[in-house]
């Protein structure tokens, strides 16, 4: 999988589109969807349009389905259909956005006390003060801290 935030790098004898590539690690239940989504597929991008790029659209082969030739889907496309089909009530606006799937794992993540160096490896996260903002610490969490401090009663 391409590294979130990951540019081409350009060295001599590599394509343009050589990019680091990082491991992902799922759970037991997203494991189990996958097979369903990816379906036969082997190669190239998941999430497709339904109709294949114009003419004087300018893709590189990573973003083009080498079997079907349809184009991979945008964000916007994508932000749009999902907003679509998540909406509240059948109002536009209200559904989700990609961005939201992540960080409220991330959230769910950090309210469940992962220590913070996990956090950054999964979220793949390079600064502690990006993922500071997942870790609001409870009344109980700074008393426990505190009483580490404390001397012992003996």
């Amino acid at each position: 999988m391409k590294a979130k935030g990951a540019k081409a790098v350009r060295r001599r004898g590599h394509a343009r589109e050589d990019y680091a590539t990082e491991t992902v690690y799922w759970d037991a239940g997203t494991a189990r969807l996958l097979p369903r989504l990816i379906g036969e597929q082997i190669r190239g991008p998941l999430l497709v349009t339904h109709r294949k790029p114009g003419p004087g659209k300018l893709l590189t082969p990573r973003d083009v389905c080498p079997d079907t030739g349809l184009a991979r889907l945008s964000y916007g496309q994508l932000r749009a259909l999902l907003d679509r089909h998540t909406c509240v009530g059948g109002e536009e606006g209200t559904g989700w956005d990609p961005h939201e799937f992540r960080h409220s794992g991330l959230t769910h993540l950090g309210e469940q006390g992962v220590f913070l160096l996990l956090f950054m490896a999964k979220s793949r996260h390079k600064s502690v003060s990006a993922a500071r903002r997942y870790f609001e610490p409870g009344a109980a969490d700074l008393a426990e801290v505190t009483s580490l401090l404390a001397p012992s009663d003996r």
